[in-house]
């Protein structure tokens, strides 16, 4: 059954670790930006549907980690016959799911999935363990980065929380210019934190030295897990370390709010004995934040790789055809 956004809430009410991109607030968010939010409630799954307007009314549907991974693998044919027809009514040429799940805990039982070429968010990343002492968290990281959180406070970087979205996004266009990745809008930072930052999900922080900012991130939670996804520096007072400080007061956050992981969102996606000959070398693409977010101790991940769920196969052959010629 559709429902909307009010029900939905109600619904993942009784689902506490879901996560950030099946959050109500995350399609309220896309829906600004071209998609359209879908969610779906059958007896104990749900799902949220997002839906990518192209043209001659065509879309692509997105089930970005669903809450209910481990069922949508089974086959429950009043639940997909519910899916499948929201599809159809939006005229999606296929829709992509990207399981909330590890990809050593994933195995496909459902035959009507095909395994994607393409994953739409990183599937590699770096997840910290925040559930013990702060001198446990510390001792885990590496000696280098230890001593950056260390000397940032020596010489003057302070972090606070931070509302200044317009001087935020300025600091993205420099980091995305610098590293070479895109950046969105600052209506879309704006609107992020419009939705997550009053029900306590989303803090935006910055880091300064002599009340002039030199790094900031956004940083979400839910239930027991954190998700570093937006963060951005300029290029004064580097030698100051302030993004090691920034990070260190961000799992603080996420630490203070009840949680358990602290997801850095976003490595090359490369095996631990590539990354590790390679990260000094390479800094093309997500190489460059490598390094950095190698030194705070967590673990190494992979995501389940991306489903497709085909319904127009001369589209989607198409499709495949043009994500091939521009990876």
């Amino acid at each position: 059954m559709e429902v909307n956004l009010t029900d939905w809430n109600q619904f993942l009410e009784s689902h506490p670790e879901t996560h950030l991109l099946q959050l109500g607030e995350w399609g309220e968010l896309k829906k600004n930006f071209g998609w359209k939010p879908v969610r779906i409630i059958q007896n104990e799954i749900g799902v949220q549907i997002l839906f990518r307007r192209l043209p001659l009314g065509l879309t692509i549907g997105y089930m970005p980690k669903p809450a209910m991974s481990n069922e949508l693998q089974e086959t429950r044919n009043e639940f997909w016959r519910e899916v499948n027809a929201v599809c159809e009514s939006n005229k999606a040429i296929f829709l992509k799911i990207e399981p909330d799940l590890w990809s050593e805990d994933f195995i496909l039982h459902n035959s009507s999935f095909i395994l994607s070429r393409h994953n739409i968010q990183p599937p590699r990343t770096i997840v910290i363990p925040i559930d013990g002492s702060e001198e446990q968290i510390l001792s885990r990281m590496k000696p280098k980065c230890r001593y950056n959180i260390r000397l940032a406070e020596k010489k003057g970087v302070t972090v606070r929380t931070w509302d200044d979205l317009s001087a935020f996004h300025e600091m993205m266009t420099v980091t995305g210019g610098r590293d070479n990745f895109g950046v969105h809008s600052k209506e879309y930072y704006q609107r992020a934190h419009e939705l997550f930052h009053p029900n306590g999900t989303c803090e935006l922080l910055v880091a300064k030295y002599e009340g002039k900012p030199l790094a900031s991130l956004m940083v979400f939670a839910n239930g027991k897990r954190a998700w570093y996804v937006y963060g951005a520096s300029n290029d004064h007072e580097r030698n100051r370390m302030p993004t090691y400080l920034l990070q260190w007061e961000a799992i603080r956050w996420a630490k203070s709010r009840g949680c358990e992981e602290y997801d850095l969102w976003g490595v090359p996606d490369e095996n631990e004995e590539t990354l590790e000959a390679e990260f000094e070398s390479r800094h093309d693409g997500l190489w460059g934040v490598y390094r950095f977010k190698r030194g705070f101790g967590g673990q190494l991940k992979r995501a389940a790789q991306a489903l497709d769920r085909v319904y127009n196969p001369l589209l989607y052959w198409f499709y495949t055809k043009y994500i091939t010629r521009n990876a």
